[in-house]
């Protein structure tokens, strides 16, 4: 009995699993749960960016920058869910289960470092965002005015250090940060509803004001930002009690969380013409219990994030270096990611970095979604799991083809072409025929 009651003691215990497979008996998170994980993660100072530049800097009314870049999220979204199952069904974080797509070298060496890059970019924005936001209201509440890179620093180092104990600490800690989410956000849309009745602003429900090739853009880098997901979602799935539960709840609360999320930035830059709701929440108002909960919103949508970048960043950094283990891989990402949050220039270059980032990710992203759902059929065999385990060290000549194809094709695309779903679609069938070819050839 005193035995059970010191490993009780012990709980939260930082999680250890690495490359291996879970054990079954930890695969326990239901689909409502993962639904709770992912829509609290949607509702943050990273996600408003796309939504709200669409109206800044693409003139695109407030429907048409909703919609625009809901339906590129909600593409986005449907893969990222179908490639949960390597998480699901054989339990095995995303980029080692890439290595049987790409091959494992390209894995280890092209995917997973951008993967990393990516989950470290938008760590540091996250963390930017949530320290203007409490340097804002520290001016507005207590007329004081906070230094930028300390806050930054100790925030970014808190989230590194929860991350770090593992998916169970990051389930509990959205658990319990959902109803501050839902009351804080309340608070904003109560806020900007107030604003738009008291004010000119014509905000029609069904006007699609905005240039066509706009709205395509738009869409297409709402696209692009998420459908990185597809090299990450197994890593957050891994602990699931069904399949369908960990893609019908990552899609659901991924989907509806982005709606909101889309809704609240473009508010927020068409009423205000400010990126951040946050931001631009708090000048709205002056009672002091209505700017604390917009700052504990802010504060606990920008941990919820982080603890899910820092989770999947760490794991593709174990992919690329596979001795360090998971803790290890955990707290080296923690310490680049620290370091990025000290540079608020990246806000302001967002939608060039998004851009950037999409010329690799959108045909790495094609290539294993093409690869996994029409060549493997969504399942990996017995085959694909021995060559992993052996550590074969391989390279898919085709992926690696496709893949430079692709990122060649996206850069010289005009945006105005919505470059991130054509490459995508395109780096898709290129890669299929090319495998098509290939089979007939050896036949």
């Amino acid at each position: 009995m005193q035995t059970a009651k010191i490993q009780t003691a012990q709980v939260p215990r930082i999680e250890k699993h690495g490359l291996e497979s879970v054990p079954i008996e930890l695969k326990t998170t239901k689909w409502y749960e993962y639904f709770i994980l992912q829509m609290s993660f949607s509702v943050n100072s990273g996600n408003f960016l796309v939504p709200a530049l669409a109206v800044i800097n693409g003139g695109l009314s407030f429907f048409s920058a909703v919609l625009s870049t809901l339906l590129g999220a909600a593409i986005a979204f449907l893969f990222v869910s179908y490639l949960t199952y390597p998480g699901s069904k054989n339990g095995i974080p995303a980029q080692y289960a890439i290595r049987s797509m790409l091959g494992t070298i390209p894995a280890r060496y092209i995917s997973s470092p951008i993967r990393s890059i990516t989950s470290l970019y938008w760590f540091a924005v996250q963390t930017i965002g949530g320290t203007i936001v409490l340097i804002e209201l520290g001016k507005k509440v207590f007329s004081v005015t906070i230094p930028f890179l300390p806050v930054a620093i100790f925030l970014a180092i808190l989230m590194s250090v929860l991350a770090l104990f593992g998916f169970d600490t990051v389930k509990k800690a959205t658990k319990y940060f959902m109803p501050l989410l839902i009351l804080g956000q309340l608070v904003l849309f109560y806020l900007f509803i107030r604003e738009t009745a008291n004010s000119e602003v014509n905000l029609p429900i069904f006007s699609l004001e905005g240039d066509i090739s706009t709205y395509f853009f738009y869409s297409s880098l709402a696209f692009v930002q998420y459908v990185s997901g597809v090299s990450a979602s197994a890593d957050m799935a891994r602990y699931s009690k069904s399949s369908s539960g960990a893609f019908w709840g990552l899609y659901a609360g991924n989907t509806f969380g982005f709606f909101l999320t889309a809704l609240l930035g473009a508010l927020s830059a068409t009423l205000l013409g400010e990126w951040n709701p946050f931001v631009a929440a708090s000048s709205l108002s002056s009672s002091l219990i209505i700017l604390i909960l917009i700052f504990i919103c802010a504060m606990v949508s920008m941990i919820s994030i982080n603890l899910s970048n820092a989770y999947t960043g760490g794991f593709s950094l174990l992919n690329t270096f596979q001795t360090l283990g998971r803790v290890k891989s955990a707290t080296l990402f923690g310490i680049v990611a620290v370091t990025l949050s000290c540079f608020p220039t990246i806000v302001n270059q967002a939608q060039s970095y998004i851009s950037l980032l999409g010329t690799l990710i959108i045909p790495i992203s094609a290539v294993i979604v093409s690869d996994f759902l029409y060549i493997k059929k969504g399942a990996l065999t017995e085959e694909h799991l021995k060559s992993l385990f052996l550590n074969e060290q391989s390279v898919n000549t085709k992926a690696v083809i496709s893949i430079l194809f692709g990122a060649i094709l996206y850069s010289f695309l005009p945006d105005q072409w919505s470059p991130g779903f054509i490459t995508f679609v395109v780096t898709i069938f290129l890669y299929y025929f090319v495998y098509i070819f290939q089979q007939k050839k050896v036949e």
